[in-house]
């Protein structure tokens, strides 16, 4: 449990910061002069790549396995392991890049906070760790940056440029303190069968020695599903049990809760010499390579299938080389789906591969004369999960239960952020935070 003392320093330092907050940057929609393409000046408070050939981004904790890249960029306050971040920047020479951190505030708007109260050094970190791809048809840098240590709890946007200005990326990264305890309770199945099967997640929040002054207004909590941004859902307390200090949320509305989905398609190109799981075929007289995904088909209606995934996420490798960081080679990557007649809306890849984002390259394109929709993303060598998803016209969120069904028993992982107000400040803390794990197996 946090301590007063630590709490009112929290306090004051949130309290401390200027009269004037910041404000999101409007977006400018101009290009800069850069010698790398496609970059762009407006900045975004999330998961972003501003440039065309920055690729391969992930940020991470560190834990010193050999699966660290699959844990989400997010630690204690207090906590050793960093948070580390790996890219690529594609057909360029190794350039000095700089890294820097923006506190924000639950909505992902900027906080406000003077930096030296965050930080106990200047906010400008050049990133140093520097390697040339190793006998790879598209030639790269590949980068590595272990994320400073922070004075304060709360999101923060890691944002990376040139030694200009231009930006090539961003990502959300999460510090928590434990002020708060998160006590989750997974529910029965609920709702018919099919693809509108939802799992639900039902917690509470307590906090015997933590002064919450006024929980319904100042505390937000946020759930995400597999560690994804793009349909994380926030809510505020159903039920305040002041006499024992205690938060209940319980969602009786569908909305409120996730669908379990299907587990995650997979395919897997760590080698080129032969047709791993989920490759009908290789080009190697191609360049680049090209490889073709086994067709794919809807699972809508289909019966739940326990077939191993890592939710979504992605590692990359050489199987031949080993030490894919640099050694994984770029490759084409076919995508085809059947399809009898065309769907109400665009289709799209979804997953790590396109940082869950409706990116345009990854929008396919339907063949009505061979009944498929089609599309390929560059892709570096290694493990992938991936979904279809459907937009529907004239809707706001996509469907991916349309392709791919959905069902109580598909393995996911969640994760509860708790975020705290102060009263008379303008930042709000990440003072709380559970991982649990639907139907691990």
């Amino acid at each position: 449990m946090l301590k007063r003392t630590t709490y009112t320093y929290l306090i004051a330092a949130a309290l401390a910061f200027g009269a004037v907050a910041c404000v999101p940057v409007e977006q400018q929609g101009q290009s800069s002069g850069s010698s790398a393409a496609g970059v762009q000046n407006e900045l975004r408070y999330e998961d972003y790549i501003y440039a065309d050939n920055i690729k391969s981004v992930q940020a991470y904790r560190a834990s010193g396995t050999p699966q660290e890249v699959l844990q989400p960029p997010v630690i204690a306050i207090d906590q050793s392991q960093p948070i580390l971040l790996e890219f690529d920047r594609l057909n360029t020479g190794p350039q000095r890049l700089i890294a820097k951190l923006v506190h924000c505030n639950a909505d992902w708007t900027p906080s406000g906070l003077n930096e030296t109260q965050y930080l106990s050094t200047f906010n400008e970190f050049f990133i140093t760790d520097v390697q040339n791809s190793v006998n790879t048809r598209i030639p790269y840098v590949h980068y590595r940056f272990r994320v400073p240590r922070v004075k304060l709890s709360g999101n923060y946007l890691l944002v990376v440029s040139e030694e200009g200005g231009n930006l090539l990326l961003t990502r959300r990264l999460l510090v928590y303190q434990n002020g708060v305890v998160v006590a989750a309770k997974l529910g029965p199945p609920v709702g018919p069968g099919g693809r509108e099967t939802r799992q639900p997640v039902e917690f509470n929040v307590f906090y015997p020695d933590f002064p919450i002054v006024n929980p319904t207004v100042d505390v937000k909590a946020v759930m995400r599903q597999n560690y994804r941004w793009d349909n994380a859902k926030s809510y505020r307390p159903t039920y305040v049990r002041d006499d024992q200090r205690r938060l209940e949320y319980v969602f009786f509305d569908p909305k409120d809760q996730f669908k379990g989905l299907s587990e995650f398609r997979v395919f897997d190109t760590r080698s080129l010499n032969f047709n791993d799981v989920g490759v009908q075929g290789i080009n190697l007289q191609a360049n680049p390579i090209e490889v073709n995904l086994e067709p794919d088909k809807s699972r809508q209606n289909a019966v739940y299938s326990q077939d191993p995934d890592i939710n979504g996420q992605r590692i990359f490798g050489n199987k031949q080389y080993g030490n894919g960081e640099v050694n994984g080679d770029y490759t084409w990557v076919d995508f085809e789906l059947n399809a009898p007649e065309a769907v109400p809306g665009p289709v799209y890849v979804l997953g790590a591969l396109t940082d869950w984002r409706l990116q345009n390259d990854a929008k396919l394109t339907y063949d009505a004369a061979r009944g498929v929709y089609a599309g390929r993303l560059l892709l570096k060598q290694g493990y992938y999960n991936y979904y279809y998803t459907l937009k529907p016209a004239n809707a706001v969120a996509t469907d991916e239960s349309y392709f791919e069904g959905s069902h109580f028993e598909t393995d996911n992982n969640y994760d509860i952020l708790i975020y705290y107000r102060p009263p008379g400040t303008r930042a709000d803390l990440l003072v709380g935070y559970q991982e649990l794990f639907f139907n691990r197996k």
